[in-house]
């Protein structure tokens, strides 16, 4: 079975989580300069078989798409056309950020390492794909 790929897009940084082969859990895999972005995905996927895209999808309490999103919506439409084989979806990512905080101080991570945005946008990524993951079993 091929590894879903999840990606928490943001204007400097992206975080990218992958799933295990069986699709059972998320991982987090690298925070990438969002400029280089491309480049990682093209490496990443010429040595690893991936069968979905996950995008984080940024919506307001009021459902609204956040500013983000016009940065987002070229970036999926260039992986589309660059990857045609490979589905792309869209998961609401609202609260993974506060949740990778979260996460963080119940894992034990000092304060100081807390503050590495790197490590929470791969959090975040994380998160993102296990709730991606979860719904999806929930709809079997």
């Amino acid at each position: 079975m091929a590894r879903l790929l999840s990606i928490d897009y943001g204007k400097k940084r992206t975080g990218i989580a992958v799933s295990d082969p069986l699709q059972i859990i998320a991982n987090g895999l690298t925070t990438v300069e969002t400029s280089k972005l491309f480049d990682f995905l093209a490496e990443y996927l010429q040595k690893e078989e991936v069968s979905c895209i996950v995008v984080g999808l940024p919506k307001q309490m009021n459902n609204e798409p956040s500013e983000n999103m016009m940065r987002i919506e070229p970036f999926v439409n260039r992986l589309r056309k660059l990857y045609p084989h490979i589905p792309v979806e869209y998961f609401d990512e609202r609260f993974s950020s506060k949740m990778a905080h979260q996460t963080m101080i119940d894992g034990g991570v000092k304060k100081k390492d807390r503050q590495n945005k790197a490590l929470v946008d791969e959090i975040s990524a994380t998160i993102i794909l296990q709730g991606y993951m979860e719904s999806k079993r929930m709809r079997l």
